[in-house]
Order: C-alpha cells, then sequence, then structure tokens
C-alpha cells in the first residue's frame, strides 16, 4: 500500500482554529498553564486596548525555554495526549498555546529567556497567507526590545512573555464609542476568571507552589468558592482508587446567608448568584476546569444551592474524564459517578438543613414562634400558642380579649406572604430580622418586658426567660440572657 504526506493548509487551518471557541478570560487561562507547569512564582498580565498598539501581555518568571523548546512550544499538536505527564503539567494537546491565542489576536509573540539566553517566535496569520507555508518567524532583538514588558523579561533569570497583537476578536461587534466600557468589563471578568479558576494557588496550598498573579499592577486575590473558613464539612475527603492513582471527594455546605455580612454575602454567591454556582468543583492538578454542575446527578434546588463539592482528579485520568482542548469541560466516568451521587444526596441533605435551619442551633425542646401543620397533601403555617411569648400576650386576658387574640393570629397566619417570602430567599436577600445587632438588642428587650410582668411570680418570670432562650432566633445567643 502507497501512501502520501498530504500536510494541512496553514492558513487555512490557524484560521478555522481561531473559531474553537475560547472566551478572552479562558484563553488568558490557558496561558497560564503554561506558566504554572513551568513553576513560575509571579505572572503579571498587562493590557490595553486604546492607542495605537492594542496588546495583551503575560510574563512569568518561570524557566525559559531554549531556542529548540521554544520551536516546538510553537509547533501545533506539540505533545501527545495520551503520553504521560508530569503531575504539574497542565497542558494536555500542546495545542492549547497557540489554539488560546489565535482565537483572540491575529499575530502572537512568544519570548523567552533561558541560560542568559533570549529567543523570539511569532505566529503572523496575515504572513502566513501570503507564504501560504508554516512559516514561524525568527525575531531578531531589534523586533522585539520595544515589546510590551520585555525589559521586565530581560531583567529577571529566566521567564517567558506571551504578546497577543491585532486584537481583532476582542471586541468584534462593538460600536467604537461602547469598546473603553466592553474593554473595562472583559478585564473585570478576566480578573474574576483568574481568580476563581487559580484560586488554590493564590492562596497556597500544600504540595503546590505559591503564585502572585496581577493584572495591570494590581495583585489578583483568591475567591474561594467554598468559603471555606466559614462553610461546614459535611463529611471526611473521600478516596476513589481508580487504576494506579487516586481521586479525592471534598463535601462542603456554604453558611447560610443570614449569617454573612454584606460583602461576605456577594463575595459567596459570586456574580451568578448562589443557585447557579451549586454543585461539583472539578479541579486538574489544583487547577479548576468545571465548575456549578451536578452532571444530571441533582437538579439545581432553592434547597440545595448552599451545596458545593470538591473534586481533585489527577492529569493521569485526562482520557477518562473526556477532557476538551479548552480545558473547560470535562465529565466525571461511570466508576466515579456511582461514588459521587451518593456523596450528592448526602451533602445535598446537608444544605437543605442548614437552610431550612438558617443556621440555628437545634435542641430537643425548641419552640418556633410558627407551627407547620400537615394536612394530607397540604401544608399551613400559624402562630405557635406553646411560644411563651403568646403565651405571655394570652395569660390574665378577658374572654373576649382573648377572642379577639385568637383571631388576630388567625389572620397573622393566613396572612403570610409566602411567594413574596421565597422569592427574596431565592435572590439571597439579607432579611432585616437576621442582623445580630437587631436580635440582641430584642432578646434584651424581651427580658426586661418579662421581667416587669406583676401578675407573674419569679418562679414563673424564669421558666419564661429559660424557655425563650430554646428558641429561635434566641437560641444562638445565650450570652445575652
Amino acid at each position: 500500500m502507497d501512501d502520501i504526506d498530504l500536510p494541512p493548509n496553514a492558513p487555512i487551518l490557524m484560521e478555522s482554529t481561531r473559531s474553537i471557541g475560547y472566551t478572552t478570560e479562558a484563553a488568558i487561562a490557558d496561558i497560564i498553564d503554561n506558566s504554572v507547569s513551568a513553576n513560575a512564582e509571579n505572572i503579571k498580565i498587562k493590557s490595553t486596548y486604546f492607542g495605537t498598539y492594542p496588546f495583551i501581555s503575560i510574563l512569568d518568571d518561570g524557566e525559559g525555554m531554549t531556542g529548540v523548546e521554544l520551536n516546538e512550544a510553537m509547533r501545533y499538536g506539540s505533545s501527545n495526549p495520551l503520553s504521560q505527564r508530569e503531575e504539574n503539567d497542565l497542558g494536555r494537546f500542546g495545542l492549547g498555546l497557540k489554539t488560546a491565542s489565535m482565537s483572540q489576536c491575529r499575530c502572537l509573540t512568544v519570548i523567552t529567556k533561558k541560560d542568559n539566553i533570549i529567543e523570539a517566535r511569532r505566529w503572523d496569520l496575515d504572513y502566513i497567507k501570503k507564504t501560504q507555508k508554516w512559516s514561524l518567524q525568527v525575531l531578531s532583538m531589534s523586533e522585539y526590545e520595544k515589546l510590551p514588558l520585555f525589559n521586565e523579561l530581560a531583567a529577571q533569570n529566566s521567564g517567558t512573555l506571551v504578546i497577543w497583537t491585532e486584537l481583532d476578536k476582542l471586541m468584534v461587534g462593538l460600536e467604537p464609542s461602547s469598546q473603553e466600557r466592553a474593554f473595562s468589563n472583559k478585564l473585570k471578568s478576566v480578573r474574576e476568571h483568574i481568580a476563581l479558576v487559580f484560586h488554590r494557588y493564590l492562596e497556597g496550598e500544600r504540595d503546590i507552589q505559591k503564585i502572585k498573579m496581577e493584572l495591570n499592577g494590581n495583585q489578583i486575590e483568591p475567591y474561594d468558592p467554598f468559603f471555606s473558613k466559614k462553610s461546614l464539612v459535611t463529611q471526611d475527603e473521600e478516596k476513589i482508587r481508580i487504576r494506579d492513582t487516586e481521586v479525592h471527594v471534598g463535601s462542603y455546605v456554604l453558611p447560610h446567608p443570614s449569617t454573612l455580612s454584606k460583602d461576605e454575602l456577594e463575595m459567596m454567591g459570586g456574580k451568578n448568584g448562589l443557585k447557579k454556582d451549586q454543585g461539583f468543583y472539578v479541579y486538574r492538578n489544583k487547577r479548576l476546569l468545571v465548575w456549578g454542575t451536578w452532571f444530571n446527578m441533582h437538579r439545581k434546588e432553592d434547597l440545595s444551592k448552599l451545596s458545593r463539592i470538591r473534586v481533585d482528579i489527577p492529569n493521569s485520568l485526562d482520557d477518562l474524564w473526556t477532557l476538551d482542548i479548552k480545558k473547560s469541560t470535562a465529565v466525571p466516568p461511570e466508576i466515579v459517578r456511582k461514588h459521587l451521587k451518593r456523596i450528592v444526596n448526602n451533602n445535598s441533605s446537608h444544605s437543605k438543613r442548614t437552610w431550612t435551619y438558617r443556621g440555628k442551633k437545634e435542641t430537643t425542646n425548641e419552640l418556633n414562634i410558627w407551627a407547620k401543620i400537615i394536612e394530607r397533601d397540604e401544608i399551613r403555617y400559624e402562630i405557635n400558642k406553646e411560644h411563651p411569648l403568646v403565651k405571655i400576650i394570652s395569660k390574665n386576658r378577658e374572654k373576649e380579649d382573648q377572642k379577639l387574640l385568637e383571631q388576630l393570629f388567625d389572620q397573622i397566619g393566613i396572612g403570610i406572604p409566602l411567594n413574596s417570602i421565597y422569592d427574596d430567599l431565592s435572590n439571597d436577600k439579607k432579611f432585616l430580622m437576621d442582623d445580630e445587632d437587631n436580635i440582641v438588642r430584642d432578646a434584651k428587650e424581651k427580658i426586661k418586658q418579662i421581667e416587669s410582668l406583676t401578675n407573674l411570680t419569679d418562679e414563673e418570670k424564669n421558666e419564661l426567660i429559660s424557655t425563650l432562650r430554646e428558641t429561635y432566633p434566641y437560641v444562638n445567643y445565650n450570652e445575652f440572657f
């Protein structure tokens, strides 16, 4: 059997791969992956879309590359996705640098320094269109020394600088009058994306190098989607053995919004809100790949929106998780799904409990001002006649007053604005009655009222105060009684 060498047409293939579907945030994250794999400790992103020279540049202080290594890095398909990789390698297909960059720009320049030698290469789509070949340009110092951040690279012992110019995809379809605002919003999205996707590297974690990242001179702070310092860990980390490695699974239930400040609530909900962000958070070598999905194992419900499950996978299992080129899609294999489904059910029940009880302590004799009545398939709420405050109001009333009080309590039960309350809770509104200062002030006032009652003995007053301490929300503030 004969064969012929049939290489792809360079300009056509390179133009086609520009439409893989990268967002600007995902494309920059893909470049950062290479910096992480090169053991960088500092990564600087600089960007402007205005003036005579619009650009985006990413500089790291990693190991850098020789000329031969840089040539290979610029090759399309520079590594085999089936090959064994280093544990800290965040790449897979050998396409990220090129496809991510070209999805945003027509000209990609990479300058690198290693062993005190600087090398520079460039893919220029317009130049390739002229030559009709895979024409990788080798730049001289006079061609790259004035490029953004080059002086900082030259001052380092080693590192790599990636520069995107001719940013034709970044503002496509926008009117000139709206470009400045759109670009500012784009940079905000880039910052938020990096803060989330690389939060474990930004925080510093055991077994990984802490990395400092900045955007246009401002440091990027990590965004922890699990709000780890205040969240409930519902069970010990579980390890699922696959082949000769392990998948680690951790379960979290976020604190109820009523226990958080306005800033904390905004941080916990992120830009998408709690309901949308619930679900699995899949990490590959501590880098976040996929988040806010249950993989069809559970519905996104209001009562489970505090639930988060962290899944750590090694790069040696990429083939099982069907990882895509953009590293934005990963699907758990069947051998993992059966374990995850069990964990989902357990974690989601904890989330529902936290949401229902709003973070309060549970006690065996706790009384709530509202009583839930279930009759057949119907549910209603009414004032709890056994609540100590209701008893105080009702005690020693005239018969006619008693009747009016009961009618008032019935009307309050009938008139609960359930739809409005549900809407507010679904939108993560913080209720005024959840404010700690109000609760403490109210508790102290009620104690004074009980102590001032003349128709009760001291024993009856102490019993009422003791019962009040076990009711919501005062059960959380016993130190003020």
